[in-house]
């Protein structure tokens, strides 16, 4: 016999809560991992993408920090001032769209070589106007 329009909702909202109960027993695994990742790469809430703007715009304003095992060494200063002055602008294409080479390659980058540019053809030029750094 079919269920009526009623029992199927009802399966519905009972399956939903099923799926409630187990993503938030995954999630509790999925957290530890992440902690453990952070703490044996020493990764910081900006190398995260957790400061600032956040997802969406959201202002990300505080973020917990992880508890070490062990104290990890400081990075010299000379690097750290390195990693906070803007990137050369590499890779630009007509839309405004700009890549300085690190990290992955983004979506515009990866549709213009999909569609048969070559990454010669998007190379910025160094002459040009906002080609020596990053848009701030």
């Amino acid at each position: 016999m079919a269920k009526t329009f009623a029992q199927l909702t009802q399966d519905i909202e009972t399956l939903k809560a099923k799926a409630e109960t187990v993503r938030k027993k995954e999630l509790a695994g999925v957290v530890a991992r992440i902690k453990t990742a952070i703490a044996a790469y020493d990764l910081t809430a900006e190398d995260l993408g957790l400061t600032g703007k956040g997802v969406n715009g959201v202002e990300v304003t505080k973020v917990a920090k992880v508890t070490k095992t062990k104290a990890a060494p400081k990075a010299p200063a000379k690097q750290k001032a390195a990693a906070e002055s803007p990137a050369t602008i590499k890779y630009r294409d007509g839309a405004g769209n700009a890549w300085g080479g690190r990290g992955p390659k983004p979506k515009w980058l990866k549709a213009a070589l999909a569609a048969g540019q070559s990454l010669d053809s998007l190379a910025a030029d160094s002459a040009g106007p906002g080609a020596a750094t990053t848009p701030g």
